[in-house]
């Protein structure tokens, strides 16, 4: 039997018998013996790889073992650009194009401890990760078949690249700890793979700190100049400061072919179009561009001084499709022709067709891509972003980037050309724009998750659809689960919404919870200042949570959006605080039959769930016995402040599309017997992401950001607060120990106040 070596508590990963097993423990039987492991070389984990002397094709599929009884979570692109989740309890329920499999593997070798909260018996649990990544110039990917086998699909993306060596096609690790396990078997391919980096190595741009604004939900390509003053200036008016602003697709200069026709879908771009020109089009030329003008210093150079000037804005990012535009570059137009552009067929891969084609890929495949010549990408971006960058651009959204894998035959495949322009992207985005001004969107094919070594921000799941009323939850939910793969390599983006909207304290809620910029679509005129003042503060600032939010250790494997029992609990952490959102997300769900986002139960029940501060995956580690012990937890929703003992639990019950946050604090005993916790801004989502710094020298001192009520638990009546060095009135509610004081509007962006409180 071949095995692993024991590293300390690694779990032994082991194959023998026709079994795959970890620590003795069963996940996969009936193993092919065309199979066999090769471990890695920092010992956190294995390859799996495939004896396949005989097998040269462009696209091979491997069977590899049977995997029965164990519950699974999958994270699959149901789209060619985006993914989501999907559960089930064996290998049938795989579905194409996973990316990114966790198996829950009970050891069955040890005896049942209590658990947390005294509620019966369990089991320890091992959790099983497998990645499939980029081999040469092949992709793996993973799917189940009809007899429960666990499969690994080879692809090259081009009919004449057929060889490969089959060594190292999966990673699997396990662990105790699920996000420990995925962070440390991501950094093990970073040192494997050599092609891309993991998040903590790469640099954040600054706007994600920064309350923004996105042209596109508002004016889709209707967008113009006068259009982008009055969006920004809508805002501030209404104390919302947007530091930031997308403008989005309507910009360019673009054109279809004489034979294609129309590819638009309601507000959608039009998909035949491609890109004639790196300059901004007439909307965005002085008059309109009567005449002809086309002078930089009337265009956006003109436009981007204005509003930076106009409005304090930080930073202006613009969009751009990966191939220029979502028809890729026109050839035959002089401008262009110095990237050597050639019209090249659009050919998905077996396994996204067999998840269904949507609308604007079946659109790009009629009219097929401009494609610039690989060896001439490196100059096209260079020249598009530095007119950019002259103008006062400070980054790019670069969209539909998932479209490079189907475009590889002929030249050397998928791999080989995905890597290409992601070198030649992050090369021109390093030269000409500063703080690593990229988001990368419509990108979760592994090709470009594996080929990234820059790009740190990454939009997490498809899009903020306002009038699709099934969309909510699942945006909500898709997020989540693709958070606990996609937040490895970059910080996830959760997209635009409307403040102005049924939903819109729903999603807001979310992303105060998603550790991700936070920034609306909204139209001029249609806001809720309200629900904005729960994420913005005055000088345009937001209380960003440290980490990617993440679904709860027991959320991983229920499925929150279809089960009809559960409720998704999304965990994150602030410099003193947790913070625990909960949704009710039951009731829609994406439909691969239709090809869309379906409402399948049109009254979802009232779910009932717990809460626990331990909910917060590292809430230990601002603790200061490095176990969180006896917490406090505050409602948002509720406005209670709840005393929660070492390993309780609290009852939750939410309707139909409700939510609720929670900021966790462990409570503090002083050394006069007194227990003390910060909670921050209660009247914010994320109310403890104000709080900056705190230390417990004879007094209690704390440095908070912003305006509003600020909110503590002491368990005795406070002998005096004070603020700077005036001392303030607070109140105190006996009942509950909640401290709430007043802090008024500081004069200064970023200003920190300082606070005493005796007791």
């Amino acid at each position: 039997m071949a095995r692993m070596v024991d590293v300390g508590s690694q779990p032994d990963l082991s194959l023998g018998d026709g079994k795959l097993r970890v620590s003795g423990n069963c996940i996969l039987s009936d193993v092919h013996d065309s199979i066999f492991l090769t471990p890695s070389e920092t010992n956190q984990g294995t390859f799996i790889g495939v004896k396949a002397d005989h097998q040269r094709r462009s696209r091979v599929v491997f069977p590899v073992g049977k995997l029965k009884g164990l519950r699974i979570l999958c994270l699959y692109r149901f789209k060619l650009w985006w993914m989501t989740q999907c559960m089930g309890t064996c290998g049938q329920d795989i579905p194409c194009e996973t990316q990114f499999l966790m198996v829950e593997v009970p050891d069955s070798c040890q005896f049942g401890e209590e658990t947390e909260g005294g509620e019966g018996l369990s089991k320890p649990v091992y959790y099983t990760v497998f990645l499939p990544i980029l081999e040469g110039d092949f992709r793996a990917v993973l799917q189940g078949n009809a007899h429960d086998e666990l499969q690994i699909c080879l692809e090259s993306g081009d009919p004449s690249v057929q060889e490969f060596e089959g060594r190292h096609l999966v990673y699997v690790a396990a662990g105790v700890d699920p996000y420990n396990v995925i962070e440390k078997s991501i950094k093990s391919l970073e040192t494997h793979l050599k092609t891309f980096r993991h998040r903590d190595n790469k640099e954040m741009p600054d706007m994600l700190n920064w309350f923004g604004w996105c042209t596109w939900d508002a004016f889709y390509t209707d967008v113009t100049a006068e259009g982008v003053k009055k969006g920004i200036n809508s805002l501030e008016k209404g104390g919302a400061r947007p530091k930031f602003v997308i403008i989005d697709d309507g910009w360019q200069s673009v054109a279809m072919d004489p034979t294609s026709s129309e590819a638009k879908c309601e507000d959608s771009a039009n998909f035949a179009n491609r890109l004639t020109s790196i300059k901004e089009n007439h909307k965005f030329q002085k008059d309109g561009g009567v005449g002809g003008t086309t002078d930089s210093g009337t265009g956006f150079c003109q436009i981007v001084t204005e509003i930076k000037d106009q409005f304090s804005l930080k930073y202006v990012y613009i969009w751009h499709a990966i191939v220029g535009y979502w028809g890729g570059v026109k050839p035959g137009v002089d401008e262009m022709d110095q990237y050597d552009p050639k019209i090249v067929s659009v050919v998905p891969s077996p396994g996204v067709e067999s998840n269904g084609v949507c609308f604007v890929l079946k659109s790009i495949m009629e009219n097929r891509v401009g494609l610039v010549n690989p060896e001439k990408v490196h100059l096209f971006y260079n020249n598009l972003h530095s007119y950019l960058a002259s103008a006062g651009i400070d980054g790019v959204k670069v969209d539909n980037q998932s479209i490079l894998e189907t475009l590889g035959a002929g030249f050397g495949g998928r791999v080989k050309l995905a890597r290409k322009y992601h070198e030649a992207l992050e090369t021109s985005i390093s030269t000409n724009f500063k703080n690593n001004g990229i988001i990368s969107c419509m990108s979760h094919s592994t090709d470009a998750l594996y080929s990234g070594k820059k790009a740190a921000i990454i939009r997490a799941s498809d899009d903020f659809f306002p009038r699709d009323p099934a969309s909510h939850t699942i945006h909500i939910a898709s997020v989540a689960y693709n958070t606990i793969f996609l937040g490895e390599f970059m910080q996830p983006d959760w997209d635009m919404f409307h403040s102005l909207h049924p939903m819109a304290e729903y999603h807001g809620a979310a992303r105060a919870v998603g550790g991700c910029p936070i920034y609306v679509s909204d139209k001029p005129g249609n806001h809720d200042f309200d629900v904005l003042k729960k994420l913005v503060l005055p000088d345009g600032s937001t209380l960003r949570a440290k980490l990617p939010g993440r679904p709860a250790r027991d959320c991983l494997f229920s499925d929150p959006t279809r089960d009809g029992k559960s409720l998704l609990k999304i965990w994150n952490m602030n410099d003193f605080t947790g913070v625990l959102g909960v949704f009710n997300c039951q009731g829609a769900s994406w439909c691969q039959v239709t090809i869309k986002n379906l409402i399948h139960d049109e009254q979802p029940e009232t779910i009932s769930g717990t809460v626990r501060a331990t909910d917060v995956e590292y809430l230990g580690s601002i603790a200061e016995s490095g176990c969180p012990g006896d917490c406090v937890m505050y409602s948002h929703r509720g406005g209670k402040l709840i005393y929660v003992p070492e390993n309780t639990s609290l009852p939750i019950q939410l309707k139909a599309r409700e939510y609720e946050v929670f900021t966790v604090v462990p409570v503090k005993k002083l050394s006069n017997g007194a227990a003390f916790a910060a909670i921050g801004l209660i009247n914010m989502f994320n109310s403890g992401g104000a709080i900056k710094e705190i230390n417990y020298e004879r007094n209690i001192n704390l440095s908070v950001r912003g305006r509003g009520i600020f909110g503590a638990y002491s368990s005795v009546r406070p002998k005096r607060i004070i603020i700077e060095t005036l001392e303030e009135e607070f109140d105190y509610d006996e009942r509950s120990g909640l401290v709430t004081l007043t802090l008024r509007v500081p004069a200064e962006d970023l200003y920190q106040w300082n606070i005493t409180i005796e007791v």
